[in-house]
């Protein structure tokens, strides 16, 4: 088998055809979609099974529900292409994406990794690295972890999976995946649409869910230049101002040259006052943002 499309559903009967029609009409005969099912209480187990029952490349999981970490690892345990890949089923890939993506693919047998872009949010060039560092810094990789705009070799996910019960999960995944890579590539062939859902976990996140998303940076090992810090110091903030917690970020200081606009202040801020005096200073904006409305 050359490819394994892993695609987990939860309560998306509204969008699921539109979803794995498009990976069907890719135009790829060697691939299967696996379809789990986690324990959706709407149409969709009904759904994924009139799939199976049309293409002989649909296989279908059903299984209690256990999230979306745990809906990718049975979409892996089942696996059994050469290349991996994730769609997410409030989204599409566009027409043509797989064949070309699977070509480069065939023709530089050393990529472990390929990233394709996300319409209309994130472009990429032609480039491929060997360095994890230079990867994660020059394409500010932290901002798009995403486990879906990227084909896998399977071996990557020998010893690696989502893990369950977290919330950002491929921001604990995806620098793991990266240090078992060799050679990791982008390209600016092909196209994932990303579908932004109001009611996702991610877009609802709360305290403990940015929390959690503060942690998986903070204990990820990956290099951290200055414009990361800052990254890291805005989801500091929003913790902190939310939670209460404790601050956890290390202070440090910024080359203030990095950065223009508001990020240019909050670099300021961060240089002369610190950490802590930046996140209180993000919360007395935050509250006279909201006092103004009135």
């Amino acid at each position: 088998m050359l490819l394994s499309v892993i695609i987990p559903v939860y309560r998306v009967e509204h969008t699921l055809q539109r979803c794995v029609e498009s990976v069907l009409s890719q135009g790829v005969d060697d691939m299967e979609v696996i379809l789990v099912d986690d324990g959706s209480p709407d149409n969709c187990p009904v759904l994924c099974d009139g799939w199976a029952e049309k293409d002989a490349r649909v296989k279908v999981i059903h299984k209690d529900n256990g999230g979306l970490s745990d809906a990718r690892n049975a979409g892996i345990e089942m696996a059994t292409g050469d290349y991996l890949t994730f769609v997410d089923s409030d989204d599409y890939v566009e027409d043509d994406t797989y064949p070309a993506l699977l070509q480069i693919m065939a023709e530089h047998p050393d990529y472990d990794l390929l990233e394709y872009p996300i319409v209309n949010r994130l472009s990429l060039e032609d480039r491929t690295y060997q360095q994890t560092q230079e990867y994660w810094l020059d394409t500010k990789a932290y901002l798009h972890t995403y486990a879906w705009n990227k084909i896998y070799r399977r071996h990557l996910f020998d010893d690696i999976r989502f893990p369950v019960g977290k919330i950002f999960e491929d921001v604990y995944t995806f620098p793991q995946l990266l240090r078992a890579a060799t050679t990791i590539a982008t390209t600016q062939i092909g196209g994932y649409h990303y579908c932004p859902n109001p009611q996702s976990i991610t877009a609802q996140a709360d305290g403990a869910a940015l929390s959690m998303l503060l942690d998986a940076h903070l204990q990820n090992g990956m290099p951290m230049d200055d414009i990361y810090y800052l990254h890291l110091a805005n989801i500091q903030s929003d913790v902190w101002e939310r939670t209460g917690q404790p601050i956890r970020l290390a202070a440090r200081q910024v080359d203030i040259a990095h950065f223009h606009g508001k990020d240019k202040l909050k670099a300021i801020i961060l240089n002369t006052l610190g950490i802590k005096k930046l996140c209180q200073t993000n919360k007395l904006i935050h509250l006279f943002k909201k006092t103004s409305r009135w």
